[in-house]
């Protein structure tokens, strides 16, 4: 038997007990429970070959809540539930080099093919210093082809303000599946905010974070081995992605946009909803989620209990 394993995160539901009644002489108070406080944990699964894995059962997966097996409560798989998401697109100085604007715009282009007209749903932001909304949350898709058309480069790059800042746009939208993709060479120069910090707040909202990052193959050296400041920032974006139970992806050339785009969007599509009891200490709980296969399994890193 095989086990894979990952930090998985989900949302806490909190249920107010009921006390009971009391009736003729004073007697000992009694307190019931109306419902479960739940926690909600989203999940893909990949076999060894990148291909998503279909059709399990709550008998596939195990969920550990601080190192302790949790019975699962449910298990849902609905692919045709509709998508919210957050594109988020990295306008600021740096991108102006080696034609990263471009390949962004491509990126972002192939991520609008990918979803469904009327049914999905999505907003548009740019970010430098600061935060740009470009078109609010719409369901039609086609009235975004042009959002990013008439924007320059400029200004410093607080990539993770901005993605705390889309998240918390994310946290009111309805959507069964909801995501950030986030378009970006990775430098973030000006944040308040730590990846750490965005992740905790991500996980809080439920909202995993896709990365594409749209830089030149000999970038994408650096940022994967190379001692160069690009390689610690890779690594953040790597985490940032890996703690929100999303994905880190490059894409330099159009093939690769498109695989990145369809990869993406496929994922959210295909993820299991599963709940477990949630625990009632006012602490942080580390979730892990294992699949009884040959498996790779992205989820999120843990909630806050109490």
């Amino acid at each position: 038997m095989f086990i894979c394993k990952v930090a998985v995160i989900g949302l806490l539901l909190a249920q107010a007990a009921t006390p009971a009644g009391q009736t003729g002489s004073e007697q000992p108070r009694q307190t019931f429970k109306s419902a479960l406080d739940v926690v909600t944990v989203h999940a893909s699964v990949r076999d060894r070959q990148g291909r998503l894995i279909t059709g399990l059962t709550p008998a596939d997966f195990e969920v550990r809540d601080n190192g302790q097996v949790r019975p699962i409560l449910s298990l849902r798989a609905d692919r045709q539930s509709p998508i919210a998401l957050a594109i988020l697109v990295d306008m600021s100085g740096s991108m102006r080099l080696s034609g990263k604007v471009q390949m962004a715009r491509d990126a972002y282009a192939t991520v609008l093919s990918q979803l469904r007209q009327e049914q999905d749903e999505a907003a548009v932001f740019t970010f430098d210093d600061a935060l740009h909304e470009r078109r609010g949350f719409t369901r039609d898709i086609n009235s975004l082809a042009g959002a990013l058309s008439d924007f320059e480069t400029f200004g410093a790059t607080s990539l993770y303000d901005a993605t705390a800042a889309a998240a918390k746009a994310l946290a009111a939208r309805t959507g069964a599946h909801k995501a950030i993709v986030l378009l970006t060479d990775g430098a973030d120069t000006s944040s308040t905010m730590t990846a750490r910090e965005v992740s905790g707040l991500a996980a809080s909202i439920d909202v995993p974070v896709y990365v594409v990052a749209t830089v030149p193959s000999s970038e994408q050296r650096e940022m994967v081995s190379g001692v160069a400041r690009q390689a610690s920032i890779g690594a953040d974006l790597r985490d940032l992605a890996a703690w929100t139970g999303g994905q880190f992806v490059f894409a330099s050339t159009a093939a690769e946009t498109v695989t990145a785009a369809a990869s993406l969007v496929a994922d959210l599509r295909h993820r299991y909803l599963l709940s477990i009891e949630a625990a009632s200490e006012s602490e942080w709980r580390r979730l892990d989620v294992r699949v009884r296969r040959p498996a790779v399994v992205k989820a999120r890193a843990g909630y806050f209990g109490g």
